[in-house]
C-alpha cells in the first residue's frame, strides 16, 4: 500500500500504470508485491517471494535484493546470514505494476535448502485423481 513515506509515485490513471513512466508499485491487502528472481546469464527461474515498500526501495537504492519474509514478518537481505547474495542485474515491473521480476547475479544457492533454485522438484502430470507426486528435476 502506498503512503507517503514511500519513495513510489501514488497509483493514476490505468493509461499511467501501464504506459507511464512512474513506477507505481500496486501492494496487496499486506502491503506486498510479488517477486519473480531469475538468474540473468541463465535465465534460470530462482524464486518466488514478496517485497513490501521498504524492501523495494532499499532494493533500488543498493542493488542489494532485500524481501519481506511473510513466515517471520521481517524484512530480510538475501544471503546476510548465508552469504548466498543476490545482486540485481534488471529489475521490471509488469503491465499493472502488481508484480516484479528481477535478474540477478546469484552467489551461492538460492534456495535455503541449498538447492541452487527453489524449484528443485517437479510435479507429476497426467496421473488422475488422487494425490499427486513429486520427483526431483533435472536441472
Amino acid at each position: 500500500m502506498w503512503t507517503a513515506s514511500t519513495p513510489f509515485a501514488p497509483p493514476g490513471t490505468t493509461i499511467e500504470l501501464e504506459q507511464g513512466s512512474a513506477l507505481t508499485p500496486k501492494f496487496d491487502a499486506n502491503g506486498l508485491v510479488t517477486v519473480v528472481t531469475t538468474d540473468h546469464a541463465s535465465g534460470e527461474l530462482l524464486m518466488v517471494a514478496h517485497m513490501n515498500a521498504e524492501a523495494l526501495a532499499r532494493t533500488i537504492a543498493t542493488g542489494d535484493a532485500w524481501y519481506w519474509s511473510r513466515s517471520r514478518r521481517q524484512l530480510w537481505r538475501k544471503g546476510e546470514t548465508s552469504g548466498h547474495t543476490q545482486k540485481v542485474v534488471e529489475m521490471r515491473v509488469d503491465c499493472d505494476q502488481d508484480a516484479l521480476w528481477i535478474k540477478v547475479r546469484q552467489h551461492g544457492p538460492a534456495c535455503h535448502t541449498g538447492e541452487r533454485s527453489c524449484f528443485y522438484r517437479q510435479v507429476a502430470l497426467g496421473e488422475g485423481a488422487g494425490a499427486a507426486n513429486l520427483s526431483f528435476a533435472d536441472s
